[in-house]
């Protein structure tokens, strides 16, 4: 009696390199290579909160994933980012890592993560890494965040900054609003790109500022500025996954380019089940799971 094949309920498949050149060998993105893009070809960097969008992400060749306390809107629907925590970030960076294979991983510390002492501070930036197993973090402030910064790199942690407008300031700034448009203003964030720099900083993340004062900061520094809402003079460019797939209906801030329109394309899909399920068109034939067939046995005659 020849043995049934299993019938299995989901196969995983390799999935295609979707802009990716098969002949190219990549490696793992690591801290070096990141500052060694200064005045290159621009980085790419992109918001991740789980395995799925890693993973594609990662295909797409993009360099780096950031698991951004912007989760707390784009994923838990909150109004700002104040909510989240040390755990949240943990839990997502974890399905990130588990999701990407040549991206470099960095997880936002989120709102008092590491404000409230330096000590504090390193062990959360620690638990991201050890436990989230993202490679680095990304923290925001200038120069009063500056010795912080100092500590968690003094501890072998790499820290990306992050100046400009700062979300987990949206408070003290009066909104979301974009920073450094007086001589004034702008010289405490050149100020402040310094000194983060100075104290360690791997890269930095410029968010909401003038693109002259962007392209400013870049050139003062050495180490690689990454660009949201702040022109394209920076060495890279930073996006949130869900506004780059135009995942939202209304959402449509004057610094994202929609590089699709997700939020209709899933509407569109969803509709479609919600019709043939109601119409009993699926599941068809070619979805439906049939009994087993066993062979009918065979007797002699004589």
């Amino acid at each position: 009696m020849s043995e049934q094949p299993e019938v299995k309920y989901g196969r995983p498949s390799a999935a295609p390199q979707v802009g990716v050149d098969a002949g190219d060998a990549r490696k793992p993105v690591t801290v070096p290579e990141i500052r060694g893009r200064k005045g290159g070809v621009p980085l790419t960097m992109v918001t991740a909160y789980d395995a799925t969008f890693a993973r594609m992400l990662d295909d797409a060749g993009i360099e780096m994933l950031l698991v951004g306390d912007s989760l707390g809107m784009v994923v838990q629907g909150n109004a700002d980012t104040l909510g989240v925590t040390v755990d949240d970030i943990v839990y997502h960076c974890r399905a990130v890592a588990r999701g990407s294979r040549y991206a470099h991983v960095i997880g936002d510390m989120p709102f008092l993560s590491y404000q409230v002492n330096p000590e504090e501070a390193v062990r959360n930036a620690g638990r991201i890494l050890a436990q989230g197993r993202a490679h680095a973090v990304k923290l925001e402030g200038g120069a009063s965040i500056a010795p912080t910064i100092r500590r968690i790199v003094e501890a072998g942690i790499p820290v990306m900054a992050h100046v400009g407008l700062t979300p987990q300031s949206v408070h003290a700034l009066g909104g979301f609003r974009v920073q450094g448009r007086d001589h004034e203003a702008a010289a405490r964030i050149l100020a402040d790109a310094r000194a983060v720099e100075a104290a360690g900083a791997y890269a930095l993340v410029l968010e909401g500022i003038p693109g002259e004062l962007a392209a400013t900061i870049t050139e003062a520094l050495t180490i690689p500025t990454i660009g949201i809402g702040a022109g394209v003079s920076c060495d890279g460019q930073v996006l949130v996954c869900y506004d780059l797939l135009g995942m939202t209906a209304d959402l449509r801030p004057k610094f994202v380019k929609r590089y699709d329109e997700g939020h209709d394309r899933v509407v569109t899909a969803a509709q479609a089940f919600r019709d043939e399920v109601r119409r009993r068109q699926f599941p068809g034939p070619e979805h439906t799971f049939g009994m087993l067939k066993r062979p009918v046995p065979v007797t002699g005659t004589g």
